[in-house]
């Protein structure tokens, strides 16, 4: 029981100073729940409202990837230099320290492998699972002109059911299957879609013609992704384009991991995105650090 003895009086209300009520600066986010926001700012530097995620969630329909056959070796010396780490629950149960303290984006769709119609995908996760692994976000692939595209937008809408009685935002990933056009046209209508079903932000591609319209059109964060292996200043440049385009960050796998030279890579990328750094002079860092 409190001691109620001496009990003094309070005086310091600070009359002279306003009552602060900061606004959440995540771009679309604002009027979110408290536990949401929170989460989103475990993936969005709150400084930048920008992210660097790292992506390693490829095995789950690829197998062991070449730079992922073992994480524990590839991956986890990167984990200080990532925002975020996007990953499904097996290798995070497995590999992943739990002194890794940063927001984690898991994987919640799956099904076929590579072998298989990729858009037949199911949600593979329950919430209540990625509440039990403390995630900052649930992932699921939303297949927009795929052969089961209702199928995969139904398994974000359930997602976003469950992530807001949960308090997990979820992110829309827009894949583009072998027969779509990759253009600003189809990046509009997918993105838009997963943010008027109820995404917190999306995941799409970077495309060289139009890509602002495609940020300026969607109403919550892009990230874009990194796609396939680039040459290292490449890879930069399409980093940096992206962010002066409207992205509020990356989830770059392949052209990290891949890299010759890993570490150095993200620490460069990390200045594009929260520094704007040139993408000439971050590939001079990056030739430095390596």
């Amino acid at each position: 029981m409190a001691d109620t003895d001496n009990i003094q009086e309070a005086e310091r209300y600070h009359l002279d100073i306003p009552v602060k009520n900061e606004p959440f600066a995540l771009k679309g986010s604002n009027s979110l729940d408290w536990g949401m926001k929170n989460r989103l700012s475990n993936i969005f530097d709150p400084v930048s409202s920008r992210t660097v995620m790292l992506a390693v969630d490829h095995g789950y329909f690829m197998g062991p990837t070449t730079g992922l056959e073992r994480i524990d070796v590839s991956i986890v010396p990167l984990l200080p230099y990532a925002d975020t780490l996007m990953c499904t629950r097996g290798i995070l149960r497995s590999t992943i320290p739990p002194t890794f303290n940063k927001g984690v984006v898991l994987r919640a769709s799956g099904g076929p492998s590579i072998l298989k119609e990729l858009s037949n995908e199911q949600i593979a996760v329950d919430m209540e699972d990625a509440v039990r692994l403390n995630v900052a976000a649930a992932a699921v692939q939303v297949f927009v002109g795929g052969e089961f595209e209702t199928q995969s937008i139904h398994n974000m809408t359930r997602l976003v059911d469950m992530g807001n009685r949960y308090g997990v935002p979820v992110l829309g990933v827009t894949a583009v299957g072998r027969e779509m056009v990759r253009d600003a046209k189809y990046m509009r209508l997918a993105t838009r879609i997963c943010a008027e079903l109820g995404a917190s932000y999306v995941k799409t591609y970077y495309v060289e013609e139009g890509f602002e319209s495609v940020a300026a059109s969607c109403p919550v964060p892009i990230v874009i992704a990194g796609g396939k292996k680039l040459p290292e200043l490449d890879a930069l440049k399409m980093a940096y384009n992206a962010i002066q385009q409207g992205a509020s960050g990356v989830d770059m796998g392949r052209n990290i991991f891949q890299s010759e030279a890993p570490t150095a890579m993200i620490q460069a990328v990390r200045k594009v995105v929260h520094k704007d750094m040139k993408p000439e002079v971050a590939f001079e860092l990056y030739q430095e650090l390596k």
